[in-house]
């Protein structure tokens, strides 16, 4: 599987990103800077990493989205070529529209970083099909713009297509207000676009993938089948 990661002034996750498909995959991604014109050849993943670019001076991602480098990852979406956006890389996912919706303001209006559970609404793509329908996992979040909206006729159509990736739960699994962190509407975390090649979420699998964060330090290997199922389905 070949892989690159698209790095952003302010982008602070990439090393993460690229620690974890290494992990799943045995090869490191290319890094590939912002104001470049062009991605590597026979890319099969795509990944817009978390952080704050450009300091979400103006809105979180919208600078990020006029980049020269999104030209170009816009039209390999558009062939096919799997994207995935987390945290910062999802709200730069929106504002290209790649994906439906917007991330706003968390409802409490403060800086959320801890970890949350999360329910698999659709267990049938590339990137989830290592988990089980209605499983519950637990990632960590890192966020203050994490606020998921969509209109109603966007909402129905997420529904209907089955574009809903996860949804924040209590650690019992109930989608209730008490299991979401930020007034996510549906208590959405992630969404899929119509065919299922892109996927976007808040939350961040790739800090759920090393054995070092686990027993004693409380860590989550909850990610990992993430990165698994990704490498199963396109390594073939």
């Amino acid at each position: 599987m070949k892989s690159a990661i698209v790095v952003f002034p302010g982008s602070n996750r990439e090393n993460d990103a690229a620690d974890a498909i290494e992990r799943a995959s045995g090869k490191r991604p290319a890094m590939v800077w912002h104001k470049d014109s062009e991605l590597p050849e026979g890319l099969d993943l795509i990944v817009l990493p978390g952080g704050f670019s450009y300091g979400d001076y103006l809105r979180c991602g919208a600078m990020a989205a006029r980049s020269p480098i999104m030209r170009e990852v816009i039209a390999r979406a558009d062939k096919g070529t799997a994207v995935v956006g987390v945290c910062n890389g999802f709200q730069i996912l929106c504002e290209t529209g790649l994906l439906p919706g917007v991330l706003l303001s968390n409802s409490g209006l403060k800086f959320i970083c801890r970890d949350v559970h999360l329910k698999v609404a659709n267990s049938q793509t590339m990137f989830t099909h290592r988990y089980s329908a209605g499983q519950v996992v637990r990632f960590p979040v890192a966020h203050h713009d994490g606020n998921y909206f969509a209109d109603p006729d966007t909402l129905k159509r997420l529904e209907d297509g089955d574009q809903i990736a996860f949804r924040y739960c209590t650690p019992d699994g109930e989608t209730t207000t008490e299991g979401n962190p930020n007034g996510s509407i549906g208590n959405i975390a992630g969404v899929f676009n119509a065919t299922k090649s892109v996927l976007g979420l808040m939350p961040h699998p790739e800090n759920a993938t090393d054995p070092a964060t686990v027993g004693s330090l409380g860590g989550s290997l909850d990610g990992k089948p993430m990165f698994d199922a990704i490498v199963d389905a396109l390594s073939k």
